[in-house]
């Protein structure tokens, strides 16, 4: 077994130093290119993630910009991170999973529920004209849009406030991402979403495995479609 396990290590390093040497020198200026390359083809290419748009941006986005600092070696892992206030940064195959699953478009306006670290918008933000985007912690939302400031991302408007009701006067949305886990499907979000568009939301309670469910509107009709079990942060609400 102890063979086994150092073989798999060697292997994974093999991978790296070849990423790294298909990259050319541009690793120099970009220390984690490499790990954002080998974490899009072992956490996303390999589990089905095909759109080319969605897996340029995860490329693009530097996860390692959105994670406390103290978290900054595990910024590539397959998995979320703690961000403070009982939040998290959600996996990557996850954030490339629901990015994937609106099928987002250039001319698409998005409305996202839950702006945490700010990595799931820029992502978003690589691909679409506008992301809209809310937090209802003040704290986690200011951070959040100081980043996207820093980086450049023009092309996100968020706002502190509570996520239930949407917002309002710039629906309706291509798309809706929700990023936490809500024991039910919002109203105002569903009323929110063009006909014809797409949310992703998980549901369920908090304390329990969710499901992710795609919620899709044509004209009257709104369908539900069970995508698989998830484990999410709760939905958090102002009173």
């Amino acid at each position: 077994m102890q063979a086994v396990a150092i073989a798999r290590v060697l292997m994974g390093n093999i991978i790296i130093s070849l990423i790294i040497l298909f990259c050319g020198s541009s690793h120099l200026d970009d220390p984690y290119e490499a790990l954002r390359e080998n974490m899009v083809l072992t956490q996303m290419a390999r589990r089905g993630i095909s759109d080319e748009a969605t897996l340029k941006a995860m490329r693009t986005v530097k996860r390692h910009l959105f994670v406390p600092q103290k978290y900054i070696g595990n910024a590539y892992d397959d998995g979320p991170l703690p961000i403070g206030y009982g939040q998290t940064i959600p996996q990557p195959f996850m954030v490339a999973y629901m990015t994937q699953i609106i099928e987002p478009e250039p001319n698409f306006k998005v409305l996202e529920i839950g702006s945490g670290s700010g990595y799931q918008a820029a992502v978003l933000a690589e691909i679409i004209d506008t992301v809209y985007t809310i937090e209802i912690i003040p704290e986690l939302g200011e951070r959040a849009a100081a980043r996207w400031e820093n980086l450049g991302y023009e092309n996100v408007e968020s706002k502190i406030a509570d996520g239930y009701y949407g917002w309002e006067e710039h629906a309706p949305f291509d798309a809706i991402m929700v990023t936490a886990a809500a024991e039910y499907i919002p109203p105002p979000l569903v009323a929110q979403l063009k006909d014809g568009g797409k949310m992703v939301i998980p549901v369920g309670s908090p304390f329990l495995t969710q499901v992710l469910m795609l919620v899709e509107k044509n004209g009257d009709k709104i369908t539900t479609r069970r995508l698989m079990p998830v484990r999410f942060v709760p939905f958090r609400r102002s009173n």
